[in-house]
């Protein structure tokens, strides 16, 4: 019985990208990663994590993408606008982190 661990592939299949959204309008920012056991899948937002658990507007697709329902924006008020990174973690393996994607929302 051979003891050497075999590389397992784990990688994004789809990174985000930076996206102009419409105040008031949906928008999802893609994500999808690959691994023989599924990855656990969540979003940072400026460097936080965002939790969407309890978020009504923001939430986690099945593929691991993000959909933001009716974006926000008012002079005071820029919840959505910023820098977003997928991360993808699997626990037998560690965490991939994604390339950056830029959220610029655009007036109505």
């Amino acid at each position: 019985e051979s003891l050497v661990r075999t590389f397992t592939p784990f990688y994004f299949l789809v990174e985000p990208l930076d996206v102009l959204a419409v105040r008031g309008m949906s928008v999802v920012m893609n994500c999808s990663a690959r691994c023989e056991s599924p990855p656990r899948i969540e979003w940072r937002k400026d460097g936080s994590f965002l939790n969407l658990v309890s978020d009504d507007r923001r939430q986690l697709l099945p593929d691991g993408s993000l959909l933001i329902n009716s974006v926000v924006h008012s002079k005071h008020n820029k919840p959505d606008e910023g820098y977003y990174q997928c991360v993808a973690t699997v626990d037998s393996l560690g965490t991939i982190v994604s390339r950056t994607a830029k959220l610029t929302v655009a007036g109505k």
